[in-house]
C-alpha cells in the first residue's frame, strides 16, 4: 500500500469515527415511559351518574301544626333520637283542655241519666206485662191494660232516645279531643330530629297555599337512607331493578360501598342547559354501611351491567383509538404499535379478546411527547408503580 493510499484510509477512519460520535452525540434521549402488564382480573361494563348524586333518608318529615298558637312545650333539641308517636311539640292549649274535661263529664252525666230513664222503662215494661196477665184472668179492664202497655212503650223510646244523646255526647269528645291534637306534633315514626324552629311562647302559623315556610320539626329516619343519581338516558335503558352497585362517598374518603338498584324513575329528567337524565336509586347492600350516614352527603354510584371472571384485561388509559395499543419490547427498547380486539370495558381496565396475551406490557403514558411506535423508550423507574 502506498503512503497516499494509507493517508486515504486514515482520513476515512476519522470521518467515520466523527460521523459516528456526531450520531451518538446527537441522537435523542430515550422516552421515559410507564407500562403495565396484561394480566387476567374481572372486567365490568357499567354506567356512572352524570352529576354528583344524593344521600336520601327513606322516610323524612317535615312537620308543622295545622293550626297556629303559641308554643307551650317543646322538649327536644337537634340531635335528640325520638320515638314513634313521641310527643314533639304542642301549642297552648288549656281552652281545649277545659272543654275535653266539659263534654266528658256531660257525656257521664247523659249515660248515667240514660240508665235510668231505661230502668224506669224496665219498671214500666214489668208492670204492663203483670196487668197484662190480670187482664186474662178478668180482674182489670182492657182500658188499664192498653194504658199501661203504651207507657211502657213509651218510656223505652226516652230509653233509646237517652243511650243516642249519650252516645252524641261521647262524639263531641272525640270532636273536641281531634281540635286537641291539631295543637301537638307527634313523632310519626322513630328517627333524630334535624331542625327546630320555635321557641318557648313563640307563635307559630301554619304555611299559607303556596307559601312555603320552614316546619317547627325537621324529622329523620336515620335507620335507613338511599342514594339517588341522575343517569344520562343514553345509558338509563340498560339500567335493571335489582343490579349490583358500587357507592363511592367524598365524606368517606371515596370509599366504596355495595348497592343494589331499587327504582328507576318512569320518565326523563328535562333541565335547562343540562343533559337529560333519569333518577336511579340505589339502597345500600349491608346495613351496617349507613350508620354513620348523614343525609344531603353527595354521593356517586357505579351501576353493574356486565361482568367477566378471569378475563385478559389492560389499563383503559392505554387503549389508543380504533383499538390499538403500544407494546414495549424490552430486549430491543422500542415501542410496537399493536392492533387488539377488545370486549367489554370500563374506566379502569378494558378486556382484551385478541391481540396480546399474559406477560405482555403496554404503554400507559400514551400522552408524553414522542410515544409512538419505533420510539426508543425507557422505563420512568421513578412512576413506575
Amino acid at each position: 500500500m502506498t503512503k497516499h493510499q494509507q493517508h486515504l484510509l486514515i482520513l476515512m477512519l476519522v470521518l467515520t469515527g466523527m460521523g459516528a460520535l456526531f450520531w451518538y452525540t446527537s441522537r435523542p434521549e430515550p422516552i421515559a415511559v410507564l407500562v403495565s402488564p396484561v394480566e387476567k382480573g374481572i372486567v365490568e361494563q357499567t354506567v356512572a351518574n352524570t352529576r354528583a348524586g344524593t344521600v336520601k333518608a327513606c322516610r323524612r318529615a317535615r312537620l308543622s301544626p295545622s293550626i297556629g298558637g303559641q308554643i307551650a312545650m317543646l322538649d327536644i333539641h337537634e340531635g335528640d333520637q325520638v320515638k314513634a308517636g313521641q310527643l314533639l311539640l304542642a301549642l297552648w292549649n288549656k281552652d281545649l283542655t277545659a272543654e275535653i274535661l266539659l263534654m266528658e263529664n256531660e257525656a257521664k252525666a247523659a249515660h248515667a241519666t240514660g240508665r235510668a230513664i231505661c230502668l224506669r222503662a224496665d219498671v214500666a215494661q214489668r208492670e204492663a206485662n203483670r196487668l197484662v196477665q190480670l187482664k186474662q184472668r178478668g180482674v182489670i179492664s182492657e182500658e188499664s191494660t192498653d194504658k199501661a202497655s203504651t207507657s211502657a212503650k213509651s218510656q223505652r223510646a226516652d230509653c233509646e232516645s237517652a243511650r243516642v244523646s249519650a252516645q252524641v255526647s261521647v262524639a263531641r269528645v272525640g270532636v273536641s279531643r281531634a281540635q286537641l291534637e291539631r295543637t301537638q306534633l307527634f313523632a310519626p315514626f322513630d328517627g333524630v330530629i334535624a331542625e327546630v324552629n320555635g321557641e318557648i311562647s313563640e307563635y307559630v302559623t301554619p304555611s299559607p297555599p303556596g307559601i312555603p315556610t320552614p316546619p317547627a320539626v325537621d324529622l329523620i329516619d336515620n335507620a335507613c337512607f338511599y342514594i339517588t343519581a341522575p343517569i344520562d338516558e343514553v345509558d338509563a335503558p340498560k339500567v335493571r331493578l335489582g343490579q349490583s352497585a358500587r357507592i363511592t362517598l367524598d365524606a368517606f374518603g371515596g370509599q366504596q360501598f355495595p348497592g343494589i338498584v331499587r327504582r328507576i324513575a318512569p320518565y326523563v329528567l328535562d333541565m335547562e342547559k343540562q343533559a337529560r337524565t333519569v333518577e336511579v336509586e340505589v339502597e345500600f347492600a349491608r346495613k351496617e354501611d349507613i350508620e354513620q350516614l348523614l343525609a344531603g352527603y353527595s354521593a356517586d354510584v357505579e351501576i353493574i351491567l356486565k361482568a367477566h371472571v378471569d378475563a385478559l384485561r389492560i389499563p383503559a388509559e392505554s387503549v389508543l383509538e380504533d383499538g390499538r395499543v403500544l407494546r414495549f419490547l424490552p430486549d430491543e427498547g422500542l415501542l410496537e404499535e399493536v392492533k387488539i380486539n377488545t370486549g367489554l370495558s370500563n374506566w379502569d381496565y378494558t378486556e382484551v379478546l385478541s391481540g396480546l396475551k399474559v406477560g405482555d406490557q403496554v404503554v400507559t403514558s400514551i400522552d408524553r411527547k414522542g410515544v409512538k411506535e419505533g420510539a426508543e423508550v425507557i422505563l420512568d423507574t421513578e412512576r413506575q408503580p
